[in-house]
């Protein structure tokens, strides 16, 4: 087993140490496993994995035990084995997640010494997370605590009835666990203003997600963005308008009905938010949930780590912990839910069944960021093995295919060519690529094609000097997907066309 465990890298439950030097840094890092999801320790590997092994084992395992008992409350009892690998003993020092969290470091007090995992780093742990560590043991969740100084009429039980397509009295509303009994009256939960709120950013000012269109592959040039603070069950489908306004649709012909291939996978997208809004954190202060759309990928980042005992490879395996059974049971309710759980395996799989790389989750700083990679995006449900009509079908799943590709890249292209014109090389630099990628000549053919951009020398399109303009019909796009504002040219011709 040690042999096994000594392969793998560290992370949010494995840490190895030459030595025990500084025995700060090895309270801290028993604490944030405890705190966390628990974890090993492994005295006597370096950082390389080099097998060094420890001097007078038993009186280091001793050393520890002290050290651990004298410097950690509420006390901590960990289990310390001695392994031999390669000759030399090693000592494996392990801790599980508490069932008194939090723990933290005696010398800081609990206000300044509750540290957790995140990644193979440790991380002082804030007020609202040290909240939540007490709130996991209690087993009450942030979204189920009363709000004892509002009442039922905060509630926009107009909207709410809307939603959830019928109508809601207070029977509905504690089934819902929307209210609960406080102090001799039913008020509402925290999750009910979170979800129908007549003034939810009142009580909740980072409860909003924050969406962005950028140019490229970071965040230097943006230039759409758009504040949502809907209702959270309609927030999702604003979002994926968002994503939808900056994504390229082709269109597939291999089957009776036309459809609609996007150069973005929608469904994944749409599990992905979801998961956010459900699981984020309300009670952090400081940012909202976020959606980034770059050329290459989409990143929905929303407040708050993994609650304690879960880990990155949990969740890829379908463990699900609800931090927000309220708003979970109302989203599931709306059939926005399915399975719990199910969610990071059906994004798993879809893109897996799209051709994209897998998904990656990062717990980053006290947020969670979900990255969907749109790299080698293809359409897998167009494939077709028959061979009797392949030919004409297999060119429209092509054109399908090539469509949605190179589409990703419509928006930024015309975009940049709205401030002047510019030649390949200079849009290839543009849109930080490397070179001219089979998706950008797909892009500046069809958007020629029709009309959306012109060659500046259109007598000689090979010519070294050749370089693009944007079109009337370009502008128009860009006017139409809400990218420019109309100029008062156009404004001009749209109210004379009124008044004919």
């Amino acid at each position: 087993m040690i042999e096994s465990i000594l392969k793998h890298p560290e992370g949010k439950t494995l840490e190895f140490k030459k030595e025990v030097a500084n025995p700060v840094s090895f309270v801290k890092t028993l604490v944030a496993f405890t705190n966390t999801a628990g974890g090993r320790l492994i005295v006597g590997v370096g950082d390389d994995h080099e097998i060094v092994g420890v001097e007078s084992p038993l009186l280091e395992e001793e050393r520890l035990a002290n050290i651990i008992y004298d410097s950690i409350e509420p006390t901590l009892v960990p289990n310390i084995e001695m392994f031999t690998v390669e000759g030399k003993t090693l000592l494996i020092v392990e801790v599980f997640l508490s069932g008194t969290r939090p723990h933290f470091i005696e010398a800081e007090g609990e206000a300044g010494g509750v540290y957790v995992r995140l990644g193979s780093t440790n991380r002082k742990a804030d007020r609202e997370l040290i909240a939540e560590l007490k709130r996991g043991v209690e087993g009450v969740s942030f979204d189920e605590t009363p709000m004892q100084h509002l009442s039922l009429s905060d509630i926009d039980l107009s909207a709410a009835e809307d939603i959830l397509g019928h109508s809601i009295d207070n029977e509905t509303l504690l089934t819902l666990r929307l209210a609960s009994h406080a102090q001799g009256k039913i008020v509402p939960t925290r999750g009910a203003i979170l979800l129908f709120g007549k003034k939810t950013s009142f009580h909740f000012p980072d409860a909003w997600v924050q969406c962005g269109r950028f140019i490229g592959k970071d965040k230097s040039r943006i230039f759409d963005h758009i504040e949502l603070y809907d209702h959270l069950p309609v927030v999702v489908d604003s979002i994926m308008l968002f994503l939808r306004k900056h994504a390229m649709r082709g269109a597939d012909f291999s089957d009776i009905r036309r459809k609609d291939v996007w150069s973005i996978p929608l469904d994944v997208l749409r599990e992905v938010v979801i998961n956010a809004l459900v699981h984020a954190d309300y009670s952090q202060r400081g940012a909202p949930v976020r959606v980034a759309f770059f050329d290459d990928r989409i990143e929905v980042e929303n407040p708050g780590i993994l609650l304690p005992g879960m880990t990155i490879d949990d969740m890829k395996n379908g463990v699900s912990k609800i931090r927000n059974p309220v708003i979970a049971r109302v989203f599931r309710e709306l059939l926005l839910i399915e399975q719990w759980g199910s969610g990071v395996r059906r994004i798993l799989a879809e893109t897996k069944k799209l051709g994209l790389r897998e998904p990656e989750i990062v717990e980053l700083g006290m947020r969670l960021r979900f990255i969907v990679y749109l790299d080698g995006l293809i359409n897998v449900e167009t494939s077709n093995s028959d061979s009797g009509s392949g030919g004409a079908q297999s060119g429209a799943q092509s054109g399908a295919q090539s469509g949605a590709q190179s589409g990703a890249q419509y928006t930024s292209i015309l975009y940049l060519l709205s401030n002047g014109v510019l030649s390949a090389g200079e849009l290839i630099k543009a849109l930080e690529l490397k070179s001219k990628t089979g998706s950008f000549k797909r892009a500046i053919k069809e958007m020629v094609e029709n009309e959306l951009i012109e060659f500046t020398i259109p007598d000689i399109p090979a010519s070294r000097m050749q370089k693009y303009r944007l079109t009337d019909k370009g502008k128009d796009w860009l006017v139409k997907n809400k990218i420019l504002e109309k100029t008062d040219e156009q404004v001009s011709e749209q109210d004379e066309q009124v008044g004919e």
